[in-house]
């Protein structure tokens, strides 16, 4: 049997609801960033045990005014801080600044950036997780190919009720994490 190169090993993780704190209103400000507890161990544990990990992240508030690119930009710096405060590293982050109405080719769930992580990592992401919250998030990962994993944080506990048949399912990211390097 051929050995996978450890480059080759990625996870695709959902931001907001399954790293951080979700909030329908939008997270505008590097401040209303807040890990969920355990989110940042998770990647940390991923990344120490030899997986690149990717963020690909449905953000309207551009399109909607709400949120500018520099400001996404300082979010993310304080995320990918607070990430190597714990161990990990961020191979890359995708993002999609469309409004819903735009029907763009990258808005989850059409899998748009999971095609442009693949792209970037030069990995088939087919059989890939993709961790998400959201049925989005699902849907996303079964048009991509990827091996859609729900966590039950942010929207979790609703999109299961969706689709009680999933059958990846982890109370959080740190329990998809743990169980993910045990395989």
């Amino acid at each position: 049997m051929e050995t996978q190169d450890v480059n080759n090993r990625i996870v695709i993780l959902d931001r907001d609801g399954v790293i951080n704190q979700d909030s329908t209103h939008y997270i505008k400000h590097p401040d209303e960033w807040q890990p969920i507890p355990g989110s940042l161990d998770a990647i940390a544990l991923l990344h120490q045990n030899g997986y690149r990990i990717y963020i690909a992240t449905n953000q309207a508030g551009i399109a909607r005014g709400e949120l500018t690119e520099s400001r996404l930009k300082a979010i993310h710096e304080k995320m990918s801080s607070q990430v190597m405060q714990a161990g990990g590293k961020l191979s890359g982050i995708v993002y999609c600044p469309h409004h819903p109405d735009d029907h763009c080719k990258c808005r989850k769930p059409a899998p748009g950036m999971l095609h442009e992580i693949a792209a970037e990592s030069g990995v088939d992401i087919t059989g890939t997780p993709y961790v998400g919250d959201s049925l989005k998030d699902i849907r996303a990962a079964e048009a991509a190919g990827c091996k859609p994993v729900l966590v039950l944080t942010g929207n979790g506990l609703e999109t299961r009720k969706l689709r009680h048949n999933l059958e990846h399912v982890f109370e959080n990211l740190l329990a998809f994490a743990k169980d993910e390097i045990s395989l």
